[in-house]
């Protein structure tokens, strides 16, 4: 026992595949936000949040190249999750942020695709999301703004959305300085856009919800989910806290558009049954795979 005590956790190595298809989807992601900025942004004015919006700012007002600036103010940031968050993570946000600093170099001669500014702000926002939610998703980051939140959420009495959130706000609210309060403002719909876009890539279009349902009819609403949305139910044991009463409680993950169904399942056999519903990130395993509905 002590001797297992004192070994070091070995972490599954990843395979030369696994690790091809990293590499694929960080440069991918990389891209893609390099080509939100230099196609969309950028020559509109509007600036990205976190260390991007800064480095954006310092470009403009130095001349000197954007990924210059975009690989030494994360640089930093590197060592900390190196430290704190793991090597992995790291080593891909390095790379990350190697491949977009390239790409914004190459891409910074080209003209942007359009001069509407609200164009600009819409489809850059939704570029920069999609590029930044790929990365995230196989594991790394593009700015170090949210790492620095990880690291200070352990300080501080704030979530670490919050604590991006009052960042970006701060930074983009510097832009107004820079290009003018209508460029902030622009700035600030082009954050928020890529903000909902990352979300819908992680969790994906397709987003899975989790179900409880009370009821005494329990077996019939279980049935009637197994034979009309084809899904796999858990009866779990509860017991009323007011009552004492034994209880039955299903639960069940489907989709968003599955939702309307099961309430409608529910007023077939139950009118009064207790419902909540939440959101899930991510299913993996199980007989999550369904069958067909009716």
């Amino acid at each position: 026992m002590t001797q297992l005590a004192g070994q070091k956790i070995q972490h599954r190595q990843l395979t030369k595949l696994g690790l091809f298809r990293r590499f694929i989807f960080l440069t991918i992601g990389a891209v893609l936000m390099g080509v939100g900025l230099e196609i969309f942004l950028i020559p509109n004015r509007v600036i990205d949040g976190g260390i991007t919006g800064i480095s954006i700012m310092l470009s403009h007002l130095t001349g000197w190249s954007l990924g210059i600036f975009l690989f030494v103010l994360n640089l930093p940031f590197f060592f900390m999750g190196y430290k704190q968050i793991g090597k992995t993570f790291a080593f891909s946000t390095l790379y990350g942020i190697i491949v977009l600093s390239i790409t914004t170099s190459y891409l910074h001669p080209i003209p942007s695709l359009t001069h509407d500014v609200l164009l600009a702000t819409v489809f850059g926002g939704i570029t920069i999301g999609v590029g930044v939610g790929i990365v995230i998703r196989i594991g790394g980051s593009l700015d170090g703004t949210e790492i620095l939140s990880i690291l200070v959420n352990q300080k501080i009495p704030f979530s670490v959305g919050e604590t991006i959130m009052f960042l970006n706000l701060f930074i983009l609210g510097s832009a107004g300085f820079v290009y003018g309060w209508d460029r902030a403002m622009y700035s600030l719909i082009a954050y928020f856009i890529a903000y909902k876009t990352i979300d819908v890539v992680i969790q994906g279009l397709d987003e899975s919800k989790s179900a409880w349902i009370i009821s005494e009819n329990y077996r019939e609403i279980g049935d009637a989910i197994l034979a009309r949305l084809g899904r796999g139910v858990t009866y779990l044991n509860g017991e009323g806290a007011y009552t004492g009463d034994d209880k039955r409680v299903i639960f069940v993950v489907i989709t968003r558009l599955e939702e309307a169904k099961l309430k409608s399942i529910l007023e077939d056999h139950d009118p009064q049954a207790f419902l909540a519903i939440g959101g899930v990130h991510e299913v993996r395993g199980g007989r999550f795979k369904k069958k067909d509905i009716h």
